[in-house]
């Protein structure tokens, strides 16, 4: 929980006082706080403390006898210089608020008041904005199914964090802390969803969320199951369902607000677990495969943002095929040749590439009922983005340059990077198949764009977008409101912030 107060800094009550730090090179640190000035102003002009990236300081007010400070624990964290690019700046605060939370977290601080930072190039709103997301993504922690033993103590999260608006105007820096709550929430919504085990977190429970969260606010969820499917002819999701015990899903969330307002389509790979079927993976690592659904987490969390936020001028649909990929005895085989909703068919030359399989389906089908004027597309979808761009960017191809453009400018503003990569019919051409419409892989070279260009192939001349989140969705560059080790929820910020600067 996050809230803004507007009484003085130092009569906060609370188990730790935050505030953040520029690296100015000066003698005196600019704080206009006296009494925290007065606490940290010797260990600055010593030279311990400077305001560099990284750097924090812990103090204990009522140790030092400065019993002015109401908070149990002042603790200062170090932005470095003043960054002038704004994407860059907001990445700092996000950083640094990120770092506080987990700091907070290891003295198992409850209540934490930050002192957001008022000499900025930023206007108010994407102050506490930035700072809030960073906070709530610092806080964030998966208990799982863990039993804490008699003799370890639990995990702890800050229960309550509260920004003190330091003289920036409170309208603003409400309006901005509810923003950034909003789309961290919904950022953690898509990590639970994703740390959960795939026994645990099915297709059905992609329904399941879809139902609740529409129940919850306007939204309105449809839910498909095997026989709506079949009916419909979506061939790609039901092959890859061939070998599973469990029935998949097509889950379809709304967000209206008028018919004349454009419609945008987001579609999200759903594989909640991905053994490769019959062309199975190595068993090294394949624990990991239970992230192959972070698309689908992407795209639901995404809406529920959108509810929350309820953005005018825009209508946005989420669809996330979910099944998932096993070798059971009816499964698909290399070499079946399948047909998908709009009538092509495709030769699975390898059943582990199966999301561009359950995706093309919803693609088509998306687009063809609702007729969106984008459709966007994210999905966990191969090892060779990994390959060419490590863990730090996330594979970007378009039809659109326009759209490309808004999707990286909306990537940067919230520090989650994308890098374009080219599509053309050089590269649709490795998809050429010699019994079928097309083949679903091209080869190792290229493998990321193949991939790209196969979904190209359902969405006609409609302004398209797909994310290939493989090397961001878990393992994510090492930042300190992103965790360590699991699912990041990269994607959510992003979509929600380019909804909110639609222009098209």
């Amino acid at each position: 929980m996050i809230t803004l107060t507007t009484s003085p800094p130092e009569t906060a009550r609370g188990d730790m006082l935050v505030w953040f730090a520029w690296q100015t090179g000066k003698k005196r640190c600019g704080i206009d706080c006296a009494p925290v000035r007065k606490l940290i102003q010797p260990v600055w002009r010593a030279g311990d403390f400077t305001g560099r990236g990284e750097e924090t300081l812990l103090l204990y007010p009522a140790s030092a006898g400065r019993a002015r400070i109401a908070a149990a624990r002042v603790l200062a964290v170090g932005c470095g210089k003043v960054e002038k690019d704004h994407d860059r700046l907001r990445e700092q605060l996000r950083t640094a608020a990120g770092r506080a939370a987990t700091r907070a977290r290891e003295v198992k601080a409850r209540r934490v008041v930050v002192i957001l930072p008022d000499r900025t190039a930023l206007p108010a709103a994407e102050v506490a904005e930035c700072v809030s997301e960073g906070l709530i993504l610092g806080n964030y922690h998966f208990s799982g199914h863990r039993t804490v033993k008699k003799d370890e103590d639990p995990p702890v999260r800050v229960k309550r964090f509260v920004l003190c608006r330091n003289g920036l105007k409170a309208p603003e820096a409400r309006r901005g802390m509810v923003r950034g709550e909003i789309a961290a929430e919904a950022a953690c919504a898509a990590r639970d969803m994703a740390n959960e085990p795939g026994n645990y977190w099915t297709p059905a429970r992609f329904g399941d969320f879809g139902r609740r969260l529409a129940r919850a606010t306007s939204l309105t969820c449809t839910v498909l199951g095997k026989q709506e499917l079949k009916k419909l002819g979506m061939g790609g999701i039901l092959a890859v369902n061939q070998g599973s015990a469990l029935p998949p899903r097509l889950v379809i969330l709304e967000y209206r607000t008028a018919g004349k307002n454009p419609t945008l389509l987001l579609v999200g790979k759903g594989l909640t677990f991905d053994s490769g079927g019959v062309s199975l993976k190595p068993a090294a690592g394949m624990e990991e495969m239970k992230y192959d659904m972070c698309g689908g987490a992407a795209v639901l969390a995404a809406m529920q943002g959108v509810a929350g936020e309820r953005p005018e001028g825009i209508n946005v649909v989420g669809l996330v095929p979910a099944t998932d990929n096993m070798s059971g005895a009816g499964a698909v085989r290399p070499g079946d040749v399948i047909t998908h909703y709009n009538g092509t068919t495709s030769e699975v030359v390898n059943t582990d590439a199966e999301g561009r399989l359950i995706l093309a389906d919803a693609l088509a089908y998306g687009i063809r009922r609702f007729k969106p004027d984008a459709v966007i597309d994210l999905a966990t979808l191969t090892g060779a983005v990994i390959i060419g761009l490590g863990h730090h960017r996330t594979g970007l191809m378009a039809n659109d340059d326009s759209l490309a453009d808004q999707i990286i400018a909306a990537g940067a503003s919230c520090g989650e990077p994308l890098w374009r990569l080219p599509l053309g019919p050089e590269y649709t051409r490795q998809l050429k198949s010699e019994v079928a419409d097309l083949k679903n892989v091209g080869g190792r070279a290229g493998g990321t764009i193949t991939a790209a260009c196969y979904l190209q192939e359902f969405v006609g001349n409609t302004p398209w977008a797909h994310l290939d989140i493989a090397g961001t969705a878990w393992n994510f560059t090492d930042k300190p409101y992103i965790p360590k080790k699991g699912p990041s929820g990269t994607g959510v910020r992003t979509l929600l912030n380019l909804i909110r600067h639609w222009n098209r």
